[in-house]
């Protein structure tokens, strides 16, 4: 399999996904002084001129440690785009990313040729995400670099296929880099990961119970509290079927067993989401591996302990 050189630098096989109003600065450069890719959606910069200041503050920071840091270099960070045709600004916000030249962008809710070609003439990765096979394939044929399953169970927008049928039907084709999503909390599940022949971890949930995220308190408390049986998933809040925490959904006023079919039409990230159905704001994303949460502590600490893990994990299998 080939896996782009931008990713030796990492110490364990884990990118941060993107996380729609927590991901800030904050997160990113923890997550990559830590050793593994931290991800912001552009969107959480607001407004546009904010990506420019973001990107700044993490290239220098990350910079500074580096000089600081020889042996321990911090691992690449990346921008998501999603590119959906209500994001009215998904170009302007990829004028600032080839400005600073950054080095890994991540796809949301659409695969787009130009986009792919512009990252690449400036060297950088795209990684696009995706449900299954067919989507897969028109992903790589548009010229992405790699993708990311999203399997069942993951957190925000996910999938319904297992991630075993995802891997195999994608390995069949495809050995370029591949980040599974989906459950995905220890260092055990990353080796896991691996096994099936993802090269990757694509973790989000748990990075949301951290000191650097901008959650609030309760959403943090929430992640530390829930359970996989506490994760509901529904089109109702995007348009899109997604996961997200039982309690958010009472909290709201609803029945989360109860909740009507969803409409596509009302997806709209020209203002950052359907600002009616309060998606990410009130209903809280999550995945279905929170189980293994449990308190809120620095990203620093989540990445030693998963080091610890993903090691016992190898040691077990002799590998």
């Amino acid at each position: 399999m080939t896996v782009p050189a931008i990713f030796d630098r990492l110490r364990l096989p884990i990118i941060g996904s993107p996380l729609f109003i927590v991901s800030g600065p904050e997160l990113v450069i923890a997550q990559c002084k830590a050793g593994i890719v931290g991800s912001f959606p552009a969107l959480n910069a607001r407004p546009q001129a904010q990506l420019d200041e973001w990107i700044h503050q993490i290239t220098e920071e990350l910079a500074a440690w580096n000089r600081d840091n020889p042996d321990r270099p911090a691992a690449p960070y990346a921008v998501n785009q999603i590119v959906h045709k209500s994001n009215n600004r998904w170009e302007e916000d990829m004028v600032t990313c080839e400005k600073w030249q950054v080095p890994l962008i991540i796809t949301s809710l659409g695969a787009r040729e130009d986009l792919n070609a512009a990252v690449t003439k400036w060297g950088g990765v795209t990684l696009h995400d995706i449900i299954d096979d067919r989507f897969a394939r028109k992903a790589i044929e548009k010229g992405a670099t790699g993708l990311i399953p999203v399997a069942v169970g993951a957190g925000g927008h996910a999938g319904r296929l297992s991630p075993f049928a995802l891997i195999q039907e994608i390995r069949q084709w495809f050995d370029g880099p591949v980040a599974l999503s989906g459950c995905i909390a220890t260092g055990d599940a990353v080796l896991a990961a691996q096994a099936m022949g993802a090269d990757f971890g694509y973790i989000g949930s748990p990075w949301i119970a951290t000191v650097e995220a901008r959650a609030d308190d309760g959403y943090k408390e929430g992640i530390v509290e829930g359970r996989a049986s506490d994760i509901v998933y529904s089109d109702l809040f995007t348009g899109v079927h997604g996961n997200y925490l039982r309690q958010s959904i009472v909290n709201a006023g609803l029945d989360p067993d109860n909740l009507p079919q969803g409409d596509i039409s009302t997806m709209n990230f020209g203002s950052g989401g359907n600002s009616e159905a309060k998606a990410w704001r009130d209903i809280w994303g999550s995945g279905q591996g929170i189980g293994a949460v449990h308190k809120v502590e620095t990203v620093a600490d989540r990445v030693d302990r998963m080091e610890r893990e993903y090691l016992a994990a190898r040691a077990r299998l002799k590998l």
